[in-house]
């Protein structure tokens, strides 16, 4: 999986692709390879902006000014007008792109706590059962950031060091075969040298997860 670090990151649109967006009046969304979108959105789209251009505010007697790309995108945009191009930085919109991003995720990297489950009802499967062999999910992720298809969309900073971020997986099935096999492989190592996993000591939980990996 490749991150995508939105404080690092300058997404580039093309100014006139943003334009028509803008002029339909409709909700619309940039994604992070800074093509413009509508409705209905794909799949596992990753958002950088998603809204639509509210009508400026007027009095009767004022006559309404157009509003520029950063007052449309919103103050937590950095937003460079460049030629054809419009250049936005989307790190301090940040709160409302887990919001936005979380139902297209396969799992939530964004609190302190780490990644507790997966948005996949098959992984999230594999994961609870490679639980009762002592193999936490920060393990299993790191396996699938290393080998899987995807895009980690985070903030990340080294001093002092912080870290937020989403994981969305685009190859499901591929994700889950790396998965079940890094934990079959854990597992399997543990029965073998672990004495409190030995095939005889294994509590019915574990049996039962021994089974679900092809290890009883």
């Amino acid at each position: 999986m490749k991150k995508f670090n939105l404080l690092k990151e300058i997404i580039v649109i093309l100014r006139t692709d943003l334009l028509k967006a803008i002029n339909t009046n409709k909700e619309f969304a940039i994604n992070y390879k800074g093509e413009v979108v509508m409705p209905p959105y794909a799949e596992k789209e990753i958002f950088v902006f998603k809204g639509k251009a509210e009508a400026p505010k007027v009095s009767a007697l004022s006559i309404p000014k157009p509003q520029s790309i950063a007052q449309i995108l919103g103050n937590n945009y950095k937003v460079v007008e460049d030629e054809g191009r419009v250049l936005i930085k989307a790190a301090g919109n940040w709160q409302e792109l887990i919001a936005v991003n979380t139902p297209n995720s396969d799992y939530d990297d964004t609190t302190a706590d780490g990644v507790a489950e997966f948005a996949d009802k098959e992984m999230e499967q594999i994961g609870w059962h490679g639980d009762e062999f002592d193999i936490d999910y920060r393990e299993m992720v790191e396996e699938l950031e290393e080998k899987a298809e995807g895009v980690i969309l985070c903030i990340e900073q080294d001093e002092p060091y912080q870290f937020s971020g989403l994981g969305i997986i685009f190859d499901t099935d591929g994700a889950r075969k790396i998965l079940f096999d890094f934990c079959q492989a854990k597992a399997k190592e543990k029965m073998e040298e672990d004495p409190l996993f030995a095939a005889d000591k294994l509590t019915d939980d574990e049996a039962e997860a021994a089974r679900f990996f092809k290890l009883l």
